[in-house]
């Protein structure tokens, strides 16, 4: 037997179970496997998903609706229009599209706004 014929019959996978030459190529094959991605970069890492730097908490409400809790930090001194947008922009990343129904401002004990709880519905 040469050696393309050797060859010929690895590449078509001809040899019987129980062969030596079956148990090279099942052998060669673990090792790939197994200590090929210590030498081999693959580069197969998956990509890093950094989480909103704002701390968004969601809760579940009656029926198909969901209650966020922003901190207002998050979204700035925005108010009307603008601050509906941008609780709009956290939102949506975490929940798909919602259709905003109350916006409730959390306030602390000297009145200021420390965070929002938005009501919204998929």
């Amino acid at each position: 037997m040469n050696i393309w014929q050797t060859i010929r019959g690895y590449f078509w996978w001809t040899y019987d179970r129980g062969s030596l030459h079956y148990d090279v190529m099942v052998t060669l094959i673990l090792l790939f496997i197994f200590v090929g991605p210590r030498f081999i970069n693959f580069r197969d890492k998956p990509t890093e998903r950094l989480p909103h730097p704002s701390g968004v908490v969601v809760n579940s409400a009656e029926g198909d609706a969901l209650v966020f809790q922003i901190d207002a930090a998050a979204v700035g001194d925005k108010q009307g229009a603008a601050l509906d947008a941008a609780l709009l922009r956290m939102i949506e990343p975490i929940s798909g599209e919602v259709k905003i129904l109350n916006i409730t401002p959390v306030k602390d004990a000297k009145g200021s706004i420390t965070g929002y709880l938005v009501k919204a519905q998929r």
